[in-house]
This record gives structure tokens, C-alpha cells and sequence, in this order.
């Protein structure tokens, strides 16, 4: 390891003094003018990484939801996961290190790890529409290189295709040809082929808005548009000619403040959808008659895309079994339903069989079920969340089954419910139990909220610290949602008291 040339470029990307991160399970996030010394770090143990599984390693320079003016990274393993976990507390340690710490650091990891440090190294690198983000992209660059890694820089992309394509080439393109393009075909296909058979319906019915939070998403879906079957006919709103990233638009303000983005006029029962910064979260809505408005979010989407497969695994006439994985902050309403009509989950042994039976089942019926089956998982099987593979599929679906957004809302009914997020001074404060349903820490808090959810009907709440960032995420569910509203402000007041809030207490929306 050429340590002289590590510490001469690592000269060039000082650490702010007193600044200490965390890596959560979205990497590193902060204001942009910290995340310099961070960049060059990750670039050092992104080629590690590769070093120790002989594969490619992913970096992606973005911080999702998060306001323009932050950033972040986090690295992609070899079949497109998120960084295993005691690779996170290396990423920690290095960060956080002094500059006359990060020799040892790295011969820790070496040692620890058994990294063998004569093999090569290959890193695929993106970034997101950020301003900050491709200067950035070039501080991850100087770490590849000061250790002699080769990498390849996709430049704009989606969180997604980055992942796609460090599966594709760790795959030997196996999943797919690791390009933008090839990501663009292997979607499209699958589109396309799943809704062959989908009757002709009018273009209110296949016409979809989409929010695309003034980021990456936008860019790459006016790039995808040329592949898609003319029958899907979208209108990109948001795009980030204009606006700033996520400001009043995104999936994460439209779920929170359970309203339509700033820039995207909604006429009753048209049907609306929203990415995050990155494309990679995605949430459906709609306005009806009356002017309410509607969510569909990842309750309503996995529960159209399980009972589909349920539909399309009794045609095949085969007993594979599902499951459904959710956590405990699914809506309820959605967990009952579920309960009541399946366990829910896809193994790779069930996946292996639906694709065979595509190929070889005689019966016509069957064989179409089963093609229908392998083009959504083509579509679905991406290695973390996809909003323009989740909006594929679900277009797919609503097109198939001939079902407005109005009767795919009525499914089943959401209990009220709303989230909030509580600025605190350390993230690390809230610690938790029983899949995140339960605060260990601080002392009293729990029994707080206990004390409040006994003042509502059908309530629930929760707290969680964000993976991402030092704040507190609060969900609560109520008989109505005024009492949702109140329940989470209540909430949220006892977590600014007794996790350490920053700022002004937090102060009822609604």
C-alpha cells in the first residue's frame, strides 16, 4: 500500500475539525462543504471492499430526499446490497479519523479482513443532479486512485442503475448488461411483454403524472421514453429546470404532508405518482370527486403487487409459497388484509421455478401466467428499492387487471395516520426493540407514548432514529386523522423533551 501517496492526496482533503458521522444504512449524509475529506475516505475502503470480495464495488454520491444543499455517499456491495455491517463501522472509524489515524486504520481493516492487497480493484462511481455532487464525485476518484484502483464514473444516474449495474457486472451480466441502456432494455422488455395482453383503454385511464422532485429521476425517464411502449403515456413534472431538489415536492413531502407537490396540478381521480431525489422510493395519489386527498404508498403497492402474483401463481395451478415482508410501521389496515389472504415473500428457489415453467409448461393458460410472473419479477427484482421499475409494474398491473386508482385505493382501507421528523442533537440517543416498535432509550420516553396512544381509538405510535441523519422519525395511527395528527404532535413534543430536540419545539401542522 503506497501510504506516501495516500497521505499526499489525502492532504488535498482535509477533515473539518470537531466533525464527526456516522454511517447509517444510506451511507453518509451532511451539508455538502463537510463531505469532502468523506468522499476521498470512501473511495479508500470502496477499493478495500473490492480488494477483499474480488468484485466490483459501488459508489454513489447522493443524499436522496435530503434538502439541495446536502450530500452524501454509501457504498454498493457486490450483487447490488447495501455495505454489509462491519463494513459500516470501518466506514465510521475511517471517517471520523484524525489525518495522522488513517495509515493504521487501513492496515487494521487490511489485517482484519485479510485483504489481499496485490489484487485489482474495480469501482463503478455515479453521482445524482446535485451541484455539489460531481466535485465530489471527483474526491471519491482521488481515494480510488491513490490506492490504484480502477474505476469506471457513470456520472448522472439513479441510485438504482448504480446498483443495477454493480450487480450486472459482478454477475458476469448474468442480471443484465451493465449500462444505462441495458438497464433502460431489460425494464422495458419486461413492460412491455407484461402488458400485451392488457385491453385498450382510454388515455385517461394510461395517462400518469409523475413528480420527479426536481432530480436525477426526471433526466433519466425522459432518456427511458423512447424505449417504453407508446400505450403508457407519462408527463414528467418537476424536472429541475426550475426548482431546487425535493423544495415542497418528492415522495418524502408528499408522504408526510399528505398533499400534491408544488408544481403538479391534479384534476379529480387523475392519477399521480412521486420519486424522491434519487428514484429510488415512490408513492401514488389522487384527488377525488369531493377534493380529498388520497396516498397509495408502500402498503397500497405491495399489497396490489402480492395479491397479483397470488392471482397469477393460481392460474399456474402450482403451490408456491408467498409471504409478504413487512415492518411494524406498515399501516395496519394493510397488515390485517394480508393476514387474511397470505403469507408474503419470494424466495430465489420460487424464482428459478417460475422461470422454468415459463419455458417449458405446455398448457397455453399456464405458460402465460408463468411469462406474465418472470416479466414482474424482471421488473420488481431490483437489488434495492426502484421508483421507475416499482411505477413499471404497478402501470402493468392497474392496465391488466383494467383498475383505476380510485378501485385500487379501496382494496382496503388505510387507518389515518401521520409521519413527523424531530430534529435532535445525536441521532444515537433513541435506542430500540421489538422491530423498532419499542424506544429502550432515552428513559421515560416509552412510557410517555404509551400514555398518549391510550388517549386514542385504534391508535399506534412509534419512534426511530433516521439511519441517515440526527433526527427522530415519528409514525402514529389513529381512529381518525385529526386524532393522527395530534397523537404524532404529542409524540413528537415528548421526543424534542426527552431525546435532546434542537431548534424550536416542534409545532402542530394541522
Amino acid at each position: 500500500m503506497d501510504f506516501e501517496k495516500v497521505a499526499k492526496y489525502s492532504a488535498l482533503h482535509p477533515k473539518p475539525a470537531g466533525l464527526t458521522l456516522q454511517y447509517g444504512t444510506a451511507g453518509f449524509r451532511s451539508k455538502a462543504e463537510h463531505l469532502d475529506h468523506i468522499m476521498y475516505r470512501m473511495g479508500l475502503l470502496a477499493v478495500l471492499r473490492s480488494k477483499k470480495t474480488k468484485s466490483t464495488i459501488g459508489v454513489m454520491v447522493t443524499a436522496s430526499h435530503n434538502p439541495e444543499e446536502d450530500n452524501g455517499v454509501k457504498l454498493v456491495d457486490p450483487l447490488g446490497e447495501m455495505l454489509i455491517s462491519a463494513w459500516e463501522e470501518y466506514a465510521t472509524c475511517l471517517t471520523n479519523a484524525e489525518e495522522q489515524e488513517i495509515q493504521n486504520i487501513l492496515t487494521e481493516i487490511c489485517q482484519k479482513e485479510a485483504v489481499n492487497l496485490h489484487q485489482d480493484a474495480s469501482i463503478f462511481i455515479g453521482r445524482d443532479t446535485r451541484p455539489s455532487s460531481e466535485k465530489l464525485s471527483q474526491s471519491v476518484i482521488d481515494g480510488v486512485s491513490s490506492l490504484g484502483g480502477q474505476y469506471h464514473d457513470y456520472g448522472l444516474v439513479t441510485t438504482p442503475q448504480l446498483h443495477y449495474m454493480v450487480c450486472c457486472q459482478n454477475t458476469q451480466e448474468h442480471y443484465g448488461k451493465a449500462t444505462v441502456e441495458g438497464y433502460y432494455q431489460k425494464l422495458s422488455k419486461a413492460f412491455g411483454e407484461l402488458t400485451k395482453q392488457a385491453s385498450s383503454c382510454g388515455d385517461d385511464q394510461r395517462s400518469l403524472k409523475i413528480d420527479c422532485a426536481n432530480g436525477i429521476g426526471a433526466l433519466k425517464l425522459k432518456e427511458m421514453e423512447r424505449y417504453l411502449p407508446k400505450k403508457l403515456l407519462i408527463h414528467v413534472y418537476n424536472d429541475g429546470i426550475k426548482e431546487k431538489l425535493n423544495h415542497l415536492c418528492g415522495a418524502d413531502f408528499v408522504k408526510v404532508y399528505q398533499k400534491p407537490p408544488l408544481g403538479l396540478e391534479i384534476k379529480p381521480n387523475e392519477r399521480c405518482c412521486s420519486f424522491d431525489g434519487d428514484a429510488d422510493r415512490i408513492v401514488y395519489y389522487y384527488n377525488d370527486t369531493a377534493g380529498h386527498f388520497h396516498l397509495l404508498d408502500g402498503d397500497k403497492i405491495a399489497t396490489l403487487i402480492s395479491t397479483f402474483i397470488k392471482e397469477l401463481l393460481t392460474k399456474i395451478g402450482k403451490t408456491l409459497e408467498m409471504a409478504v415482508v413487512q415492518t411494524a410501521y406498515a399501516n395496519g389496515s394493510s397488515t390485517r388484509y394480508l393476514e387474511e389472504t397470505m403469507k408474503v415473500l419470494f424466495s430465489k428457489a420460487a424464482e428459478e421455478k417460475i422461470r422454468q415453467l415459463a419455458k417449458e409448461e405446455k398448457d397455453n393458460q399456464k405458460r402465460e401466467a408463468a411469462k406474465m410472473l418472470e416479466n414482474i419479477i424482471d421488473l420488481i427484482n431490483q437489488t434495492v428499492g426502484d421508483a421507475i421499475s416499482d411505477m413499471l409494474v404497478i402501470e402493468a398491473i392497474l392496465a391488466l387487471k383494467g383498475l383505476t386508482v380510485q378501485q385500487w385505493d379501496a382494496i382496503y382501507e388505510d387507518l389515518p395516520n401521520r409521519q413527523l421528523k424531530v430534529k435532535v442533537a445525536d441521532r444515537r440517543v433513541i435506542d430500540t426493540t421489538a422491530a423498532e416498535t419499542r424506544a429502550v432509550t432515552p428513559p421515560g420516553l416509552q412510557e410517555k407514548i404509551d400514555e398518549l396512544v391510550k388517549k386514542y381509538r385504534l391508535s399506534r405510535a412509534f419512534v426511530r432514529p433516521s439511519g441517515t441523519e440526527d433526527v427522530v422519525r415519528v409514525y402514529a395511527e389513529a381512529d381518525t386523522q385529526e386524532n393522527a395528527d395530534s397523537l404524532a404532535h404529542e409524540v413528537s413534543l415528548a421526543v424534542y423533551r426527552l431525546a435532546g430536540g434542537i431548534g424550536e419545539p416542534p409545532q402542530s401542522m394541522f
